[in-house]
């Protein structure tokens, strides 16, 4: 079940389609509707599996995706219009260039007819599409973009793995199962600004150790966000049937170095609410965010409309057997933002006011079902509970046992006592009472 993970994986993806793209590029608020979900069926495997003598093991887990149109609202087909992160996302990072290097790239976007907003089926958004643009950015700025092929927002991630991981394997302390030894080799990261943001700290995200309490916290490593993070205990719970300890994002996981000092190293930073990846996304000017910008500074919705951040369809979490350190049910929810804004000398950009601007979010979810679920409830519900009953039933019939002997020997002592007694001194009647036979004088 390590290897091949049994447990069904979805990727369900929003659009933030933009309604309003000619007044955003005179200055306009953005308004943007919600489409989707679109639902992929995620597929995950280990494969490269090596044991180490310290008790570590090495492996590489890659994943696939699969379009689901019967879980789907649509079909990839589908046309929405968000920001054109080739245009928009390298104008920001060419804001500091010499103006002949701006005047050139704005050039080479008229040539190549692309402009501020893109409008694609969401197939090809996701998994990426044929640019001409691709290939100058390639050939006259190279490592600016992630891909010299198709560019999609998705592109990398599927038929990929997230990298070497070497995890402890609780052999010789159950503590220590599944905690994170070192990723791609590297025991931290070089992306941010201190030693603590750089740590890879947690599991690999799948388990925990066991026997957590409400005062336990969940870290884990995530390379798709290219730091570690950690949830914290809200409240107890019911999941099909397996009694489970909800763990949630504490507020200041994408707080700002203002609000929380220790992500100072994090920084440069915006709003709280938002967390800045361009150091590993290729400088691109990239924001993670909860959906909507969930417990994020009002700030960010006051930029754009049509956003309704609620915790129960935004807020990200994971159902765990305490027992166990087993997930039981998941669900992921990140945002992917990108800041837009006037550059000057690329005319592309219009008069676009400065806006960290909401694309896509994305919710990844599992939760254990079926035989799998059945055969975790028996052995680590149902017989717990039975031997539990059957030990305090033990117990009874024990305490029983012991009392019933006392009595009878209370019982037994008591008759012995009495016995031999005159029937002077006792009830006539009584079983206790000797009968002294008549003396009988022998006849001659």
């Amino acid at each position: 079940m390590w290897k091949d993970i049994p447990v069904p994986f979805f990727m369900s993806v929003y659009f933030l389609h933009i309604v309003n793209p000619n007044e955003i590029l005179n200055g306009e608020k953005p308004t943007v509707v919600q489409r989707g979900p679109y639902v992929y069926r995620e597929n995950r495997w280990k494969d490269n599996i090596t044991f180490h003598d310290n008790h570590t093991v090495s492996y590489k887990e890659y994943r696939q995706y699969f379009f689901e149109e019967s879980m789907s609202v649509g079909d990839e087909s589908d046309v929405v219009t968000i920001p054109n992160m080739l245009v928009l996302g390298a104008s920001v990072m060419m804001e500091n260039m010499p103006l002949p290097v701006r005047l050139l790239l704005s050039t080479a976007f008229k040539s190549f007819n692309e402009g501020p907003f893109l409008t694609k089926p969401v197939g090809e958004l996701m998994w990426g599409y044929d640019s001409k643009l691709v290939d100058f950015l390639n050939k006259y700025f190279p490592g600016m973009l992630p891909t010299s092929g198709k560019f999609g927002l998705f592109a990398e991630f599927n038929n990929s793995n997230t990298g070497q991981f070497t995890v402890f394997t609780g052999q010789d302390d159950i503590r220590k199962v599944h905690m994170v030894d070192s990723w791609n080799g590297l025991k931290s990261v070089d992306y941010w600004m201190s030693e603590q943001c750089n740590q890879i700290n947690g599991t690999a995200g799948q388990m925990w150790p066991p026997f957590m309490t409400k005062e336990s916290t969940m870290p884990f490593y995530s390379p798709d966000a290219c730091r570690s993070m950690e949830l914290v205990y809200q409240r107890p719970g019911v999941s099909r049937g397996i009694p489970v300890f909800r763990f949630v994002a504490p507020k200041t996981l994408f707080a700002n170095g203002t609000d929380y000092p220790p992500n100072e190293g994090f920084c440069p930073c915006r709003q709280s609410g938002l967390l800045n990846v361009s150091t590993c996304r290729h400088n691109s000017p990239v924001f993670i965010s909860h959906p909507h910008f969930f417990e994020a500074d009002p700030v960010l919705l006051d930029t754009v409309n049509g956003l309704s951040p609620n915790e129960e369809e935004h807020g990200l979490f994971i159902d765990i057997h305490p027992e166990t350190g087993v997930p039981m049910n998941v669900s992921i929810r990140l945002q992917l933002n990108l800041l837009i804004k006037r550059v000057f000398g690329i005319s592309e950009t219009g008069k676009i006011a400065e806006v960290v601007m909401p694309m896509i979010w994305f919710e990844e979810s599992g939760y254990i079902d079926g035989p799998v679920l059945n055969t975790f409830r028996t052995n680590l519900v149902v017989l717990p509970m039975v031997m539990e009953y059957m030990q305090y039933s033990f117990i009874g019939l024990g305490l029983a046992g012991i009392l019933g002997a006392m009595m009878l020997y209370l019982s037994d002592k008591v008759k012995s006592r009495m016995v031999g007694q005159p029937c002077t001194d006792v009830d006539p009647s009584s079983s206790a009472c000797e009968k002294t036979p008549l003396l009988q004088t022998p006849t001659s």
